[in-house]
């Protein structure tokens, strides 16, 4: 077998190496935040989560203030809600800079902030998040259908490690506490 060495095959190869190497090191492209970069509404997508799935804002039973400041602290920084229960959380960024709001179980909150660490400019588009501007407002519609306790965190590099989280406990729903025991 005879192998080619020229200044022609020695570039292919370069460029080909390049390419593959370049292809091994980029960041993975997952949006973040409520609307997309083109301005157009996204089609919500209704996944169920150990905390919740989705909500539908026709079935909002209340809505829940939660603001985020600089000191990197929400208040509250606790909620309780019922099985169930569809909750409408009104973010309000007081701060000067980009808070978010990731609900989730502990697990998959210290999960997502190692990702976030190591691709700071990583995007995502969930329900169950939302990237707050300074001085601006989000929504999450969030139907928390499972008893349990959650948590909810600014991932965003260290907001996260500084403490900025919080937690949420869902009580049983009223209907299930009524049930006698055995049925």
């Amino acid at each position: 077998m005879r192998v080619k060495t020229g200044k022609r095959h020695a570039l292919g190869y370069a460029l080909s190496s390049t390419l593959l190497l370049g292809l091994g090191t980029m960041e993975p492209a997952v949006a973040h935040g409520e609307k997309s970069h083109s301005g157009q509404a996204q089609a919500l997508v209704k996944e169920q989560k150990p905390w919740g799935i989705a909500g539908d804002p026709e079935a909002v039973t209340r809505t829940v203030e939660v603001r985020m400041s600089d000191s990197m602290r929400f208040s509250p920084d606790h909620f309780e809600v019922r099985a169930g229960e569809t909750v409408r959380l009104s973010i309000h960024n007081d701060g000067r800079m980009l808070h978010e709001l990731v609900l989730g179980s502990r697990e998959e909150l210290d999960e997502h902030a190692a990702l976030m660490a190591r691709f700071p400019g990583m995007e995502h588009d969930e329900p169950y998040m939302a990237h707050v501007a300074p001085g601006e407002r989000e929504e999450i519609v969030w139907t928390f259908n499972r008893a349990g306790r959650f948590d909810f965190a600014c991932l965003l590099p260290g907001h996260y490690q500084a403490g900025m989280v919080g937690g949420v406990q869902v009580l049983e729903s009223v209907a299930s506490q009524r049930q006698p025991a055995g049925l």
